[in-house]
């Protein structure tokens, strides 16, 4: 089964597209195994966060982004939300966000 990335927004796809370099080619690889394999590659690369949000977590000696996304409809993937790391844990803002868009588009 061949799956699509798709976007929220023209801003989150702005923002992936702005990240650092080393962190938008971890980000891209990524994808493209989520693509071909699907949206559940499991750690390292993906982490089930509850209720259906998922995060990617893409690195690069830039440091780490977070890209929170859900799958809507069968076989699309929907990146909602995504921020650079600086801490251990994930900001309680940055995924309530994402849960709310995810509630947003049905996923």
């Amino acid at each position: 089964m061949s799956w699509m990335i798709t976007y929220y927004s023209t801003a989150v796809m702005n923002w992936v597209n702005d990240l650092p370099a080393g962190i938008r080619a971890h980000y891209a690889r990524i994808t493209e195994r989520m693509e071909w394999l699907g949206p559940n590659l499991g750690m390292p690369y993906t982490r089930a966060m509850g209720e259906g949000l998922f995060e990617i977590r893409a690195k690069g000696k830039e440091g780490s982004a977070r890209i929170f996304y859900c799958t809507v409809v069968s076989s699309q993937i929907m990146i909602l939300h995504g921020f650079i790391k600086k801490t251990e844990k994930t900001p309680g803002k940055e995924l309530a966000l994402a849960r709310a868009r995810k509630k947003e588009v049905g996923g």
